[in-house]
């Protein structure tokens, strides 16, 4: 009954939490009529995400705009709704609307870009056949809170190098720190988390440029690296020094700005939130409280093949990450920009169904709605469309929507999910044409990336990580040539790593024969003797054969492996002469 009391109306804590975009002249009194509005169609929860279309009398970051943002957290608070803060004025994060570069210049992002004519102020980092590889600022931008500032438009705020420490810890300062202080009584009731946002190395508008920062030279010649083999990167081509720079950038973006973020998150009580630059960037999904992906515009539709290309792994590679860490929640940033036809406004009820369904197979348990919309005032009605919330034509009954996204968030947090298939993937590479068929047969699997491999063991023909088994395993043998033989060798015995392929099946089924039912007809007395530190057949199943065979005794070798005999003869030997009553 209880079940299906919560079923019928789950808890608050699995409500949606929607991007609200404070994108206009906000006041007090409205800031409290809509959050009161969102709670009584069934919504308990909001991201506060300043907009485009913010007035440009409140200064972000400002102290009017701290008073508002206090307004709306005291009403949530009184509402028992939650807050999730948003770290950026606009996206993607890091910059603090421009003001971690605005007095500080040389903390914009910058990149390696191959050219024949090397400008002032390059740092030429290798001379190559096909021209000089330089180091320059990247010139990107993001995009900014006023009109004027957008993506193209010449007051967009440039970002900053968040692979550099120093950035990024003026841009914690300038954002999280300050919101610390303002808010600090909420964190960790009211307020639940920082959502960080597709945070972009080059900023947006770059091209011909591959990521860098400053002392990254170093880190990438102290690893090996020969900087001129990295020209390879603008023609598309792969080696060794390309392979060791992708490797050693994911490990500098993770632990300078993602770890650094959620460091912080931590020290204060709440919990990293958001989602990185690409739907299969799995490897920093570790560093989230909930690991999130961005289901943006209408690459996958229920009018197109929703299986093809990179966008089909989104929330599955959430979902997984959440998984192997044991998360009890991930998230999708939902229906923004999925209009159809061209039209911004035209997503039906029936598409955001099969969106959220399309997600909840795929295990996302918590759905973040883009966009609640403060205003559709004039140029705003236009700033990646449509609003989803109080403006839809559904409104009136959105409690069902809200209802629905809660019940399906409930049915799928904390419960035992089981794949009998492991997929082997990498970063950025999530294998969408390998799984393709696991989809279409229904076929449970678990993405497992490639910083994992070490972790993972083979046990009785199992892949065994952290708790999980997987009797198939699935990869790209080019780029996984080694994994499992390597995984099988740390974990499986000298007889079965020593047998041929043929032989290893036979051993498996051999061992993993199930006979206990036969325990009970064994009418002998017998004596058992056991290591209790036998890795092979464990010290359970010695205590098994006691429980199920009518006339047994066990005899415990404490620290014995699976040849006890041999390394205790003497306690054997009296074991046995007792057991057959020989003096001994």
């Amino acid at each position: 009954m209880k079940f299906l009391a919560q079923l019928q109306n789950p808890p608050r804590e699995f409500t949606a939490i929607p991007f609200w975009f404070l994108n206009g002249d906000l006041t007090d009194a409205e800031l409290r009529r809509q959050l009161a509005d969102f709670a009584a169609h069934g919504i308990y929860g909001v991201v506060l995400h300043p907009r485009m279309g913010l007035s440009p009398e409140i200064t972000y970051l400002g102290e009017r705009y701290f008073a508002l943002i206090r307004t709306a957290v005291e009403a949530a608070a009184a509402l028992d709704m939650k807050i999730v803060l948003y770290d950026e004025g606009m996206y993607p994060s890091g910059s603090a609307s421009g003001l971690v570069v605005k007095d500080h210049p040389e903390l914009a992002s910058e990149g390696i870009t191959l050219t024949q004519t090397v400008l002032p102020g390059d740092e030429l980092l290798a001379q190559t056949e096909n021209g000089a590889l330089v180091v320059r600022k990247s010139g990107g931008t993001m995009r900014g809170l006023h009109w004027g500032e957008d993506d193209g438009e010449k007051n967009a705020p440039l970002t900053a190098d968040i692979l550099n420490p120093e950035a990024v810890h003026r841009f914690v300062q300038l954002t999280h720190e300050a919101y610390y202080r303002e808010v600090k009584e909420y964190f960790g009731s009211t307020i639940i988390g920082f959502f960080t946002d597709e945070p972009s190395i080059l900023g947006r508008n770059v091209s011909g440029m591959f990521p860098w920062t400053h002392g990254f030279a170093e880190i990438f010649r102290r690893a090996g690296g020969n900087a001129a083999n990295l020209a390879a990167l603008f023609d598309g081509r792969e080696n060794d020094d390309t392979r060791l720079y992708h490797k050693l950038l994911l490990q500098r973006e993770g632990e300078v700005y993602y770890g650094t973020l959620s460091r912080w998150c931590e020290a204060h009580g709440i919990g990293l939130m958001g989602h990185p630059h690409q739907s299969d960037d799995i490897e920093v999904e570790k560093y989230f409280a909930v690991p999130g992906q961005d289901l943006v515009l209408r690459w996958l539709a229920p009018e197109k093949d929703g299986l093809a290309g990179i966008d089909s792994t989104m929330g599955k590679c959430s979902a997984d990450a959440a998984r192997l860490m044991h998360r009890r929640r991930n998230a999708n940033e939902c229906f923004g920009a999925c209009n159809k036809d061209d039209n911004p406004w035209q997503l039906s009820g029936g598409d955001i169904k099969w969106y959220t369904d399309w997600l909840a197979v795929r295990g996302v348990n918590l759905f973040i709605p883009h966009a609640f919309y403060y205003s559709i005032r004039g140029k705003r009605k236009d700033e990646r469309p449509p609003d989803v919330g109080p403006h839809s034509i559904w409104w009136t009954h959105y409690e069902a929507w809200s209802t629905y996204w809660r019940r399906l968030s409930w049915l799928m947090t904390d419960i035992d999910l089981h794949a009998e298939v492991a997929v082997l993937c990498r970063n950025r590479d999530l294998c969408p044409d390998t799984v393709r068929p696991l989809f279409e047969r229904q076929i449970g699997f678990q993405y497992i990336p490639e910083s994992y491999f070490p972790a993972c063991t083979v046990e009785d023909g199992a892949l065994c990580l952290h708790g999980h088994r997987y009797t198939a395993v699935l990869g790209d043998k080019a780029l996984f040539p080694d994994a499992v033989e390597n995984m099988r060798k740390k974990r499986g015995s000298a007889d079965y790593n020593s047998a041929t392929p043929v032989m290893r099946q036979t051993l498996v089924k051999v061992v993993n024969e199930d006979l206990t039912y036969l325990l009970k007809d064994i009418q002998v007395p017998s004596l058992l003797i056991w290591g209790t530190a036998d890795t092979a057949t464990p010290i359970s199943d010695g205590e098994t054969f006691e429980k199920l065979i009518p006339d047994a005794g066990l005899v415990r070798i404490e620290g014995g492996s699976h040849f006890a005999f041999l390394q205790a003869p003497d306690v054997c030997s009296r074991a046995i002469s007792s057991f057959f009553g020989i003096p001994y």
